[in-house]
Order: structure tokens, then sequence, then C-alpha cells
């Protein structure tokens, strides 16, 4: 079946980049982000906990973020909305961040968690930026063949 053909089928919804290492980390993303955000709807309470006070509604929010992290796990899978959910996760990772430097300014709130853990989240918060933003931006050179 050529391409053509398969444009109607739900063949052509999963399409994915020509890079398998791209490939690999677009689903590793949207699984991460999928079980993030189902775990948020299923277990607020240390979402909650690491939210900083001057934030208003920390339950809804935790829901509200867990409902994006899911929409964006299962976007990334769709070609259509891909380049958009990717922006969408970059987004929430930028608001989910001042969860991550409340945690790693008071630690003495979070005693079960290694300090070192707390500063090495905010590093790798910039890498997961870096990996929604790549792997979810449209391929640049198109073969044939």
């Amino acid at each position: 079946m050529n391409a053509s053909n398969r444009q109607g089928t739900l063949v052509g919804f999963f399409e994915f980049p020509a890079s398998r290492i791209k490939t690999f980390f677009l689903i590793l993303l949207s699984l991460f982000f999928t079980y993030a955000g189902i775990d948020h709807l299923i277990s607020p309470d240390f979402y909650v906990s690491i939210m900083p006070p001057w934030l208003p509604w920390h339950l809804e929010l935790v829901y509200i973020s867990g409902v994006f992290e899911v929409m964006g796990g299962v976007g990334v899978l769709f070609p259509r909305f891909r380049a958009a959910a990717g922006a969408g996760l970059v987004a929430l990772l930028i608001a989910v961040y001042p969860a991550n430097l409340h945690m790693a300014f008071n630690p003495h709130l979070f005693p079960t968690i290694p300090l070192a853990a707390l500063y090495v989240r905010l590093a790798l918060q910039f890498l997961a930026f870096y990996w929604a933003w790549t792997v979810t931006r449209p391929e640049r050179f198109q073969t044939s063949g």
C-alpha cells in the first residue's frame, strides 16, 4: 500500500520520524508525560505538597497540569499535533518550574529527598525542555525513495 492509499487509515495517523533514534525518544517522551499526567490525576498529594505557597488553587493546578501532560504525551504521537503538543509540553515544563525551585530553595520541607537530587532536578528540567522541543520539531530534510 503506497502512502497516498494510507491517507485515510489509522496507519496514516502514526507517522514517525525517519530517524529511529528520534522515534525512540519521541515515544519515550510520550510515555513519560502520559504516565506523569496520569500520576498527577490519581495521586495528587505529592504534587500539591511541592506547590509554592504563593500560588493559589494547588489541587486544581495539579489536576490541570496532569490533564495537559496527558494531552501533550498523547498529542506528540500524531504528526498533525506533534509540533503544537511539543511546544505545549515546553510551556508546561516552564510553568511547573517554580515548584522545582520551591523544593530546591526549601529543602527542609522535603527531608526525604536528598539535597543533591533537588538541585539535579533543576538542571534536568532544562534537558527536558530540549528533549520535548527537539523530538517534536518537523523533519527538516525529507528523503525520497
